[in-house]
């Protein structure tokens, strides 16, 4: 709703509490946008759900907070007043840079775009990881782009352009749509990505990001000149603020509620981080059960009572089926570690003037017709709760890996499991201070 005054005003009443609830306008193009967004979400989910399970909080994410802020920003009270105040265009700014996008991307519809067309998907997911995807969603060009953008707006023509041609209006709100996407969906990662950042990364960019909006927001309040003074001027609003205030509080509005804004996106990377650690410890307990069960039966069959006792003297060295250890096709540590052709407990045996000789009065006599001592070097530590053997796996390289009581802990010092302490071969202890090497099996 407009009025016209005889001061020559043509806008919408003063603002207040009850209008900012009941004052709506009617965005044709940006409702055809909202549909077909939503239409075809929605039938993606159908198909989707046909195959498997499509989980209702992405459906919320993107039907319900996405485009549901995509027509506040642009149909309620926001989009009514920002042709009027400046604060008011601050707010749909914040909206169409950073919320909107954000849930749009926690939807997930490059997943779902995918499940949708198969034959084409393979398409998508080639030109997704093509050399160019990856330079143009660089987290430093992606992260300009989010703060250029409006500040351009801001400091050019372009930011009255909009008030007065309805195409460069719905151009404007695309353009800023668009680099908030790229933005969240190459942090977020839960859509594939040209090139899976780290969330250390993730959250160091969104630092940054937050440090840009502060910097676009200050420079709205420092700026001596109004931002679109001839258009106010002209326009001769007769309620509200002054046209410097009116300045202050868009700026003002640009740094606080840009930088509120981005504490969902970090609660939002902290929950994908917690969930990668789950899976992470999920797989190697995987990977840990399947090499038990290997040298499980690798040990029947040669008729040991555990894995890891010798068989004989003709045993292979290293793993009983001649395989490499877990870590040593795991992309993250075949960089760090490379495989030995033995492991410690299949090493040479240890100087004999590395331990004191036993007391001969120690213990009884072995029986001559047992079989004869293994060497010391190879002898596996029966003391399951700091096994010597089979620890050092590479290059005389430790594992970033620490003695956990009652539970074993995987890559980075995370506890993967617990109650697996009788599992002589994942425990790694440390050498220096948690070795509880009872029968003397490591070398002094």
């Amino acid at each position: 709703m407009t009025r016209a005054l005889a001061s020559g005003y043509h806008g919408p009443p003063a603002l207040t509490l009850i209008r900012a609830l009941t004052e709506w306008t009617l965005d044709l193009p940006m409702l055809a946008l909202v549909v077909i967004l939503g239409g075809g979400y929605l039938a993606g989910v159908r198909q989707a759900r046909r195959g498997g399970d499509w989980p209702v909080a992405r459906r919320i994410w993107f039907l319900g907070l996405g485009l549901g802020m995509l027509v506040i920003a642009t149909m309620s009270w926001v989009g009514v007043y920002q042709p009027v105040l400046l604060y008011a265009r601050a707010a749909q700014t914040v909206l169409l840079v950073l919320v909107v996008p954000l849930f749009l991307a926690l939807g997930r519809p490059v997943t779902l775009v995918i499940a949708m067309f198969p034959h084409a998907g393979k398409r998508i997911e080639a030109a997704i990881r093509s050399r160019a995807a990856r330079v143009l969603t660089f987290p430093a060009i992606t992260t300009f782009a989010l703060v250029a953008v409006p500040f351009v707006m801001y400091f050019t023509s372009w930011y009255t352009a909009v008030f007065h041609s309805g195409t460069v209006r719905e151009l404007t709100y695309l353009a800023l749509m668009a680099p908030g996407f790229l933005f969240f969906w190459t942090l977020l990662r839960v859509d594939p990505v040209p090139k899976a950042y780290s969330y250390a990364v993730s959250m160091w960019i969104t630092g940054a990001e937050v440090i840009g909006d502060a910097f676009l927001g200050i420079a709205v309040i420092a700026d001596q000149n109004l931002i679109g003074a001839a258009y106010y001027h002209a326009l001769a609003r007769p309620w509200g603020p002054t046209l410097q205030t009116d300045q202050v509080l868009g700026g003002g509005v640009l740094w606080i509620l840009g930088d509120v804004v981005g504490l969902p996106f970090l609660a939002a990377q902290l929950i994908q981080l917690m969930r990668e650690d789950e899976s992470d410890a999920v797989r190697i307990d995987a990977d840990l059960d399947a090499r038990e069960a290997e040298l499980t039966a690798a040990a029947a069959a040669r008729g040991t009572d555990r894995p890891g006792e010798p068989g004989g003297a003709d045993e292979p060295r290293g793993e009983p089926d001649g395989s490499k250890p877990w870590w040593a096709d795991d992309p993250r540590f075949t960089s760090r570690f490379k495989p030995t052709q033995g492991d410690l407990g299949s090493a040479p045996a240890a100087d004999s003037g590395s331990a004191p000789a036993a007391d001969s009065g120690s213990a009884p006599a072995a029986d001559s017709g047992s079989a004869p001592a293994a060497d010391l070097g190879s002898e596996p530590a029966t003391d399951e709760q700091g096994p010597a053997a089979r620890q050092l796996l590479a290059s005389g390289e430790l594992l970033g890996l620490h003695g956990t009581p009652g539970r074993y802990v995987g890559v980075g010092r995370r506890v993967v499991g617990q109650d697996r302490h009788h599992r002589p071969h994942r425990d790694v202890p440390d050498l220096l201070g948690e070795h509880d090497d009872g029968n003397r099996a490591l070398p002094a």
